[in-house]
């Protein structure tokens, strides 16, 4: 029996993540990284030239503006240390059917607050990200439902409980593999047996 290519595929196990973040001064050295690829830059005048103060704050040569690792970002004022944000991330990306800030709370040994708050703004950093986002190419749209079967209400299109969406792929031209996915929410169903399935190219 042939397998789902996208429930099967390769994703970063549980070690591997550990194996690279760890500890907090991997976690710093990955946001750095990320933030500054191509080394520090003055968030106030652009310039390179810096000095590291005791206290691991970053002040420009130039304007002698002090910034933090962590300021402008998400984790801008946490208490928490880096390696619960990111393992926080991992979490969250990586169940296949989310996680409730409960069970976050747990994995992470941090109190449900915490859990919750970090939780939504992660959620809402994923959100912006995939908003400023556009799909080119090859497009396929189709419309779904989110939400289970209640008990006593009809089955399918426009039950109530389900929240109708439409889903949009880009997807390779040469070989037809999805590349890009985007889901937005839309007010109301649509007709049965009307679908919004369709091919543009761009």
């Amino acid at each position: 029996m042939s397998r789902n290519k996208v429930q099967f595929q390769k994703g970063m196990s549980l070690s591997d993540f550990l194996a690279l973040y760890g500890t907090e001064a991997q976690c710093e050295q990955a946001l750095f990284a990320w933030r500054w690829p191509q080394g520090f830059v003055c968030p106030e005048c652009g310039h390179e030239g810096h000095c590291v103060l005791e206290r691991g704050l970053y002040q420009c040569h130039r304007c002698r503006r002090q910034t933090s690792l962590t300021a402008g970002t998400l984790f801008a004022g946490t208490k928490l240390p880096l390696t619960k944000w990111l393992l926080g991330i991992y979490l969250l990306t990586q169940s296949k059917n989310g996680i409730s800030a409960l069970e976050m709370s747990r994995q992470l040994g941090i109190c449900y607050n915490s859990a919750w708050l970090m939780k939504h703004k992660l959620m809402q950093a994923m959100l912006e990200r995939e908003q400023s986002r556009s799909l080119d190419g090859v497009i396929q749209m189709d419309d779904a439902y989110w939400g289970g079967r209640r008990r006593g209400y009809k089955r399918g299109r426009g039950t109530r409980g389900k929240t109708p969406f439409v889903a949009a792929v880009a997807t390779d031209p040469a070989s037809g593999k999805p590349l890009t996915m985007r889901m937005d929410r839309v007010k109301g169903s649509f007709a049965a047996g009307r679908s919004v399935a369709g091919v543009a190219s761009t």
